[in-house]
């Protein structure tokens, strides 16, 4: 079988290397792609946007490709898999009108009401209400959490630690910092615990969980400074117990599939559940995505046994039920994000990376976020450039072999936070 991947960030380079791994997948195109799918064996770019349906459809048709799965959430959120599924093409990810879960937080938030998913009390403002949500982030006081409503590539969350943070933060938002989708705002109570990342996978019928994971979304080591799309994460996450696994199938995953269904909406890719779970293990629900996490994927695919195709043509197929129980590899899974300096703000790019091999020799594997390839040269081209990925016993061999590959990594000005982990691995002498 031939696949075709959308997208041009790690996510999908770890899509297109662990298809490759079965044996029923002969070839990958990646739309885009970046520097890593371009020299992965048997997986090829196409020079077409994420967002260029017909292309995708020509090239699909052009190259008698199987499965289309669509990694970023943009294109889904502008209906890629409804453009598709209308053209009979086989795709992993959910409808427009699913993808609704990510592309708009009021619209989830409501969702989350209405079905009893436990989450955070909030309240929805647009940009004529703003001397309301001032009063509101008053009355509340701080800290109080600032969410643009729509995409906003991971960076339209403020966590506000006073009153005037928040009201900055407001500001900004129906000041045009985010477009279009920051003219409408949610704001939420600030809840106190350890983020987890519960990715599930589901054919509308059925959902499964895959492991869990724990990422650090700050740019600075201590959890310090301004979220980024992800510095590092590890998996399986020892906080998300089987027993908080239950809980979350029970209480999350299964309530919504039931209620998406029963609103017509055809769900069948990744059910992605952002959790913070208290320090007395109560669960919260703090936002829905619709697809494969990104930097999340880096560590959970590496640990799947179980063929990857396999997986996702159940979901679309409605076979789910009938897939036997995933297979994981035992062990721990490390990935540490190597980012351009100056990330989340402004950076740099063409800069030229060294070491890839050389860190694939000690046993990382190095999943390219941003890069290119051009003249045989492998340059950076993104605000996360690498995610480098290790396998280990525990967590402390795990990250130990992620840090050895950073270290024989170089290029200009490059970035990344030394405590990746720092939960649950032993501490440094």
């Amino acid at each position: 079988m031939k696949v075709l991947v959308v997208g041009n960030g790690g996510r999908e380079h770890a899509l297109a290397w662990k298809l490759l791994q079965s044996n029923t997948v002969e070839t990958v195109f990646c739309v885009p792609g970046n520097g890593g799918t371009a020299i992965l064996e048997n997986c090829q770019n196409l020079s077409l946007t994420a967002t260029d349906f017909y292309g995708i459809k020509e090239a699909v048709k052009t190259h008698e490709i199987g499965l289309v799965v669509i990694g970023p959430e943009v294109p889904l959120a502008m209906g890629l898999a409804d453009y598709l599924h209308q053209e009979k093409i086989p795709v992993f990810g959910p409808s427009q009108s699913g993808a609704q879960l990510e592309a708009s937080k009021s619209w989830a938030k409501a969702f989350m009401q209405d079905v009893g998913i436990p989450t955070a009390r909030s309240q929805t403002f647009t940009d004529e209400e703003i001397p309301q949500a001032l009063a509101y982030v008053e009355e509340q006081g701080a800290p109080i959490v600032v969410k643009a409503d729509g995409l906003a590539a991971g960076k339209g969350v403020t966590v506000a630690a006073t009153v005037e943070e928040a009201k900055a933060a407001i500001a900004e938002s129906f000041g045009g910092k985010f477009g279009l989708s920051g003219e409408c705002i949610v704001i939420e109570e600030c809840l106190i615990g350890q983020e987890a990342s519960v990715l599930a996978i589901t054919d509308g019928l059925t959902v499964r969980p895959l492991v869990p994971a724990q990422d650090h979304k700050a740019v600075g080591e201590g959890d310090t400074g301004p979220n980024t799309g992800g510095m590092g994460v590890y998996a399986p996450a020892p906080l998300v117990t089987p027993e908080m696994m239950e809980r979350v199938q029970r209480e999350v995953l299964e309530p919504a599939i039931a209620s998406l269904r029963d609103r017509n909406i055809d769900y069948r890719g990744v059910l992605y559940a952002g959790l913070m779970i208290s320090p007395e293990g109560d669960i919260k629900v703090l936002e829905f995505n619709c697809r494969f996490g990104d930097p999340e994927t880096q560590a959970i695919l590496p640990l799947l046994e179980t063929p990857l195709d396999e997986v996702l043509l159940a979901c679309v197929n409605q076979t789910l039920a009938e897939l036997p129980p995933l297979r994981w590899k035992n062990g721990a899974s490390a990935c540490v994000v190597m980012a351009a300096g100056g990330y989340p703000g402004d950076y740099k790019t063409g800069d030229v990376i060294t070491g890839l091999e050389q860190a694939e020799a000690i046993g990382a594997v190095t999943f390219h976020a941003g890069t290119e390839l051009q003249n045989g040269q492998v340059l950076t081209k993104g605000g996360r450039v690498l995610g480098v990925t290790a396998i280990g016993t525990d967590f402390d061999d795990a990250f130990a072999k992620a840090y050895q590959g950073v270290e024989q990594i170089h290029f200009e000005g490059s970035y990344y936070r030394r405590d990746i982990g720092h939960r649950v691995r032993s501490p440094i002498a």
